[in-house]
């Protein structure tokens, strides 16, 4: 019998024999690898009932495998979130690098497009058009936007769900009839000065009861690199 490291047949060629022997040769063997040991059957002869050691390992087996399962489920969390603070803070030194209005928003809107893949996204500036530097955003006067939203500007905080088609046309346009729900967010810095908002294609994507952190981190940012570029 061969020794482990060296050449030995595949799995599918070893034999019972061939396992028995190796064990013999190599008593020590699970004591090198205790995490083989949970995964083994060693079931105890009790006739039709199940003895009380049998029943234990069966137990810590199973504890053993909802561990991994939720060890396994922590780090694809963690790789995620280490991923969209990456994204996150990509956004945010290209907001804050912005000299231009028009920089800024078009910083923005490529980085929700390609970096974190948000098909529908505007965002809408409160004021005069004449006043406000040209750019990818949408200006339009404080009482037409009180006339379309105004629920959705009384809010402080930003709201998720599905919308009235009066309200999808204002945020989005054209691209209305396509948006099954929104997260949309109010800025401001001392006055409302605009909206943020998103939409998909899916109604129950953007749910009321979906978590907003991170809409209000950006619109954190905005709230103060948006108003010095207005200017």
């Amino acid at each position: 019998m061969k020794q482990a490291g060296s050449d030995m047949p595949s799995s599918d060629e070893l034999s019972a024999r061939q396992v028995s022997e190796f064990l013999l040769e190599n008593p020590d063997f699970f004591s090198r690898h205790p995490d083989l040991v949970a995964d083994l059957e060693l079931p105890h002869e009790s006739g039709k009932a199940v003895s009380l050691i049998e029943r234990q390992i069966s137990v810590l087996r199973e504890r053993n495998m909802e561990m991994r399962q939720r060890l396994n489920s922590m780090l694809e969390s963690a790789q995620a979130n280490d991923k969209l603070f990456e994204k996150t803070k990509r956004l945010v030194l290209s907001l804050l690098d912005a000299s231009t209005l028009d920089g800024l928003v078009s910083a923005l809107y490529e980085s929700l497009a390609t970096d974190f893949k948000v098909e529908f996204h505007n965002l809408i500036l409160l004021g005069e058009r004449e006043k406000i530097p040209a750019s990818l955003a949408r200006v339009v006067g404080m009482a037409e936007a009180n006339s379309a939203i105004g629920s959705l500007m009384r809010n402080n905080h930003p709201i998720c769900g599905v919308l009235r088609a009066d309200e999808l046309q204002f945020l989005f346009g054209d691209d209305a009839r396509h948006i099954g729900s929104v997260a949309a967010v109010p800025l401001s810095h001392g006055n409302m000065f605009g909206i943020l908002a998103v939409g998909n294609r899916d109604q129950g994507f953007y749910r009321s009861s979906m978590g907003t952190l991170f809409l209000s981190y950006i619109a954190d940012v905005l709230n103060r690199a948006v108003p010095r570029l207005m200017k």
